[in-house]
């Protein structure tokens, strides 16, 4: 057996990792491929699919096919090659059965995990896509296994297999020879057909919670004797989102930025968020008391320091939205606070947050962070966007929610007088000055709906100059005219009529209010006048029937001449 240390197994089977030279480069391996699971004791936040697997080899109902399916760096391909040294697992004389219990390698795991086993064969299908690689393992199939107990074929990325190749698999998947194994891996599990899902056992294999992605970190360091901070752990710990094989990639890059050639060293927190180009989260939640506060200009400062220090506005936004979404769990779940991906700072600071701010105040925060970063994304000019998004986040903390802009204009300012100024965050400008029975009206006229109604026409029967026509129609009234523009009202006060309609159950017609001063045929809408329903209108009689002339269609208007 091959002895260097390309070849060389993880921490798991036994085998000391000699010591690295620093002028040796071609020996390093990188800490992804030194630390990869040998047993399922070694998987870490997939509790559930081990359950299942231990339990299935326990009572012997292993299963022809299997398909792991979930997001990048989770140990899809890595619980294949588990689950295929599980089936071949063997010590002379002590264990001759499939077994889930690895304490000690036996005869075939170490070229099963090294992926070079004449029985276990492992297959990109990113690369081999046509019917004629599917004809190659379903020929293959037939024969007994040279040394193993089973023949597992391991096909990774199997969503890039074709259509016809998939046809081509699905006899020798339903029916394989009791002595092969098919084990499928795939990101994208929508594009596996559902014949082949139907003929597999599926597993989802999860995200790793950021907590015990920060544990299974430190104890990497301890082996590695590099010396790291706890919350350069977590910042590495979220930017992996829940892949292993990501953040084992992000902290071998730390040490190599931080640590240097030198070997001594310490991977601090500041020079992990330099590396990746992240915001200071301290500054990130100072900006965010800011805005909840509704100081615009502190905000605005505050953003253009972090620019100046060559933060990226997107990425301040991104990191804000992420500690609206931190502290709307934590008033909601109270255990989020002790997650170990954030800093101590951010869990007490968010512990203070979730208990003076509303749901609704960190909701509206949210979705406007939203469309504020896809904002600032598509524009030419990022900072001046990120800029405008500030304003309008700290503008609308100090607004009230439409529930209580519909209550406040029913009580007619009673209950905005009442409540606290702002909702814990602001100076209250929102509220409206005491007697005002409106919020800030945005229309053209500067009162409350007392618009200027245009003076009747006179009827054509009053007119001196003859008309045109000997029996002219009826004139319409001038009170039904003004009824009918005295109906355009603004916004403000139709949500406030609307307001006092619906607050009793029974919701009973009552007087319209007196801002509105509309015009009815007793006098004005404060004598109790309200507008009747619309009725039908009524059908001409035969005399204004036999009246009127009849009106040519639009063919005819262009040929024949006008009458006078």
């Amino acid at each position: 057996m091959d002895s260097t240390p390309e070849n060389e197994p993880g921490f798991d089977l036994g085998v000391q990792e000699p010591a690295q030279s620093a002028s040796n480069g071609a020996s390093y391996r990188v800490l992804a491929r030194k630390y990869r699971p040998q047993s399922f004791e070694d998987l870490i936040g997939q509790e559930a699919m081990v359950r299942t697997l231990s339990n299935a080899f326990d009572t012997g109902r292993i299963a022809q096919a299997y398909v792991f399916t979930g997001v990048r760096g989770v140990g899809k391909t890595t619980t294949a090659r588990i689950l295929a040294r599980a089936l071949n697992y063997e010590l002379p004389g002590e264990v001759d059965k499939p077994s889930i219990h690895l304490a000690r390698p036996g005869i075939h795991c170490q070229a099963i995990m090294e992926g070079r086993h004449v029985d276990v064969m492992e297959i990109d299908a990113a690369s081999h896509t046509g019917i004629d690689d599917v004809r190659a393992i379903t020929d293959g199939a037939r024969y007994a296994p040279v040394s193993a107990r089973y023949k597992v074929y391991i096909v990774d990325e199997v969503h890039m297999l074709s259509e016809k190749a998939w046809n081509a698999f699905l006899k020798t998947l339903e029916e394989p020879p009791a002595h092969v194994k098919f084990m499928f891996a795939t990101t994208e599990i929508r594009k596996v057909p559902v014949t082949v899902l139907s003929r597999c056992q599926r597993f989802d294999l999860r995200r790793v919670d950021a907590d015990v992605l920060v544990r299974h970190l430190q104890t990497i360091c301890e082996k590695e004797k590099v010396e790291v901070e706890a919350d350069a752990l977590g910042l590495i710990a979220r930017a992996g989102e829940g892949s292993v094989r990501d953040s084992l990639s992000i902290l071998d890059q730390a040490i190599a930025h931080s640590i240097g050639g030198t070997g001594a060293g310490k991977v601090g927190a500041d020079e992990v968020r330099r590396m990746l180009g992240l915001a200071d989260r301290a500054r990130v939640i100072d900006l965010f008391q800011h805005l909840m506060a509704g100081d615009i200009a502190a905000a605005m400062a505050e953003l253009k320091s972090q620019y100046d220090d060559g933060a990226d506005p997107e990425i301040v936004l991104t990191e804000l939205a992420e500690f609206v979404h931190f502290v709307t769990r934590v008033k909601v779940v109270r255990e989020a606070a002790d997650d170990l991906s954030f800093s101590e700072t951010e869990r007490n600071r968010g512990r203070d947050f979730a208990a003076k701010l509303s749901h609704r105040v960190l909701t509206r925060a949210w979705q406007m962070l939203m469309k504020g970063i896809e904002e600032v994304a598509r524009s030419p000019k990022p900072f001046a966007s990120a800029d405008m998004v500030l304003v309008r986040i700290a503008y609308a903390a100090d607004l009230p929610t439409p529930d209580e802009a519909l209550r406040m204009l029913a009580d007619g300012g009673a209950a905005a007088a009442a409540r606290p100024a702002g909702n814990g965050n602001g100076d209250g400008r929102w509220l409206p000055r005491p007697g005002c029975s409106r919020l800030p009206c945005r229309t053209a006229h500067r009162s409350p709906c007392r618009r200027r109604r245009p003076a009747a026409r006179p009827s054509p029967a009053s007119s001196s100059a003859p008309s045109r026509r000997s029996s002219p129609m009826p004139a319409r009234s001038a009170t039904s005219a003004s009824r009918r523009r005295s109906n355009a009202t603004c916004i403000w006060c139709a949500a406030r009529t609307a307001a006092s309609t619906f607050a009793s159950p029974a919701w009973p017609r009552r007087p319209l209010p007196a801002t509105c001063r509309r015009s009815s045929p007793t006098g004005p809408a404060s004598a109790g006048w309200s507008p009747s329903p619309r009725r039908r209108a009524s059908r001409p009689s035969a005399s204004s029937r036999r009246r009127r002339r009849p009106t040519a269609s639009a063919a005819c208007a262009r040929t024949r001449p006008s009458r006078r």
